[in-house]
């Protein structure tokens, strides 16, 4: 009886264990494949962001042409130059302190406080570090159109460093940290209208203000004059450069590869193309001539208005949004003029200006909630402190550049031109025939 009661025990067992095995198996087999789904998740959002960075990282090229084509050939290589250094300085610069300030732990809601020149980590992280590099880069490079023609290269280069490294991340950790006070609030600004656009709008501002206007700009009975840029061609390939880098700057702040990406290209495209129309009807309107630098910047105002709201909004209103973006950035330079801001490509009007509407529209047109006077409020309150910390601070910075290194170039080498006297070379040396311009000269130019 024992000896069958031993043999009932075993048998029972040895069925235990023989239904148990598969059962393991089995859940290692689902353990296994819900691991290796999220990793092929992850590598295609991984794809898909870096991919996007790559084309943000393709505006500067279209800053770059748009800016050199608008100013006068004498200035064509300093424009390059800018363009191209401040994405070097800003790279290095958000890196080793800009990522930490903006994407650091944010205990107080104010600035991050670690991930500083981010050595260690995951994959991800540095996907993300590198996609916002190049917004970072984006917000520098909008300054340098404004302040063209008779700011002085290295500190111009200062001034980069400083929005790099502390402007612009301190206003990023506020809007754009999950524990940033606006962020907190509610503040819609999906890509950067306010961030990236209006900050470098308002720098833009605190810089022309302090450098004053081009030679020749206003008389002084107040008549504008008008110093146009000198390859037109370039400022419209520029127009496109920039366009299409869009797409990736809109569409890659999903942060993954979502089915809602058709949605905010798709809202991206229209803006961009109601911008246009619009600062084309405005000119009719004021009989003013309808100019290709108005219309291409008309295109980015739309571009820069539906940045913050490209995600949550829908497709009629993202058209509304661009359209009256593209009528901002005519009026804004109009303006501008009024008041004797010489900005040579439009920026603080196609930036600024239009970032603030965009942010705005982005809580009147919010999908869902539209004209919801909380949200506005909200916005209206990201927008002021946007301005009120970019400005001052960008005030202060140019400041003490100013007396520190000197921001403007003398009158003499204004009037040679920055690519001389600031670099040794020239764009176009074959149609530059007087000695003074020639690169052997210049340790005597820089003298004067």
């Amino acid at each position: 009886m024992q000896r069958n009661t031993c043999l009932t025990i075993l048998t029972i067992l040895g069925l235990s264990l023989g239904l148990l095995s598969p059962s393991a198996s089995l859940a290692g087999a689902v353990s296994s494949q819900v691991s290796n789904e999220t990793v092929s998740i992850l590598a295609i959002n991984s794809v898909w962001v870096v991919l996007a960075g790559a084309l943000v990282f393709l505006m500067q090229a279209g800053f770059a042409m748009l800016e050199t084509g608008m100013s006068r050939s004498k200035n064509a290589v300093n424009i390059m130059m800018k363009n191209y250094m401040d994405l070097c300085v800003g790279t290095v610069l958000f890196w080793l302190v800009g990522y930490g300030l903006m994407f650091g732990t944010n205990v107080t809601g104010w600035i991050g406080t670690d991930h500083f020149a981010l050595g260690d980590g995951d994959d991800w992280e540095f996907t993300l570090l590198f996609f916002h590099i190049m917004f970072a880069s984006t917000a520098a490079t909008i300054v340098s159109g404004a302040m063209a023609e008779r700011t002085n290269y290295l500190s111009y280069l200062f001034g980069a460093i400083g929005i790099t490294a502390v402007i612009y991340p301190v206003l990023g950790s506020w809007i754009w940290n999950d524990h940033g006070w606006l962020k907190q609030m509610g503040f819609i600004d999906f890509a950067g209208s306010t961030v990236v656009h209006s900050l470098g709008g308002w720098c833009a501002l605190a810089g022309v203000i302090l450098l004053g206007p081009r030679l020749g700009r206003f008389s002084e009975s107040g008549k504008v004059h008008s110093i146009p840029g000198h390859n037109i061609g370039m400022l419209g390939l520029g127009g496109f450069i920039l366009w299409f880098g869009w797409f990736g700057f809109n569409a890659g702040s999903t942060l993954e590869a979502s089915t809602n990406i058709g949605l905010i290209v798709l809202n991206t495209q229209l803006s961009g193309a109601a911008g246009a129309i619009g600062a084309v009807l405005i000119s009719v309107i004021m009989r003013k001539p309808i100019l290709i630098s108005n219309t291409v910047n008309g295109s980015i105002a739309g571009l820069v208005a539906i940045t913050a709201g490209c995600a949550t909004m829908d497709v009629p209103y993202a058209a509304l949004t661009g359209f009256i973006g593209g009528i901002i950035s005519v009026l804004g330079v109009l303006l501008l003029e009024k008041v004797r801001i010489d900005d040579v490509v439009g920026a603080i009007s196609v930036h600024g200006f239009a970032g603030v509407w965009g942010t705005l529209a982005a809580g009147i047109f919010l999908k869902g909630n539209m004209f919801n006077s909380d949200q506005i409020v909200v916005q209206l309150i990201g927008i002021s402190a946007t301005f009120i910390w970019v400005f001052f601070a960008a005030l202060i910075m140019y400041g003490l550049i100013k007396v520190t290194f000197g921001l403007r170039v003398s009158t003499m080498h204004e009037q040679r031109g920055l690519d001389i006297t600031e670099h040794g070379e020239i764009a176009y040396p074959e149609f530059s025939q007087n000695v003074a311009y020639r690169a052997e000269n210049l340790e005597q130019l820089q003298k004067i």
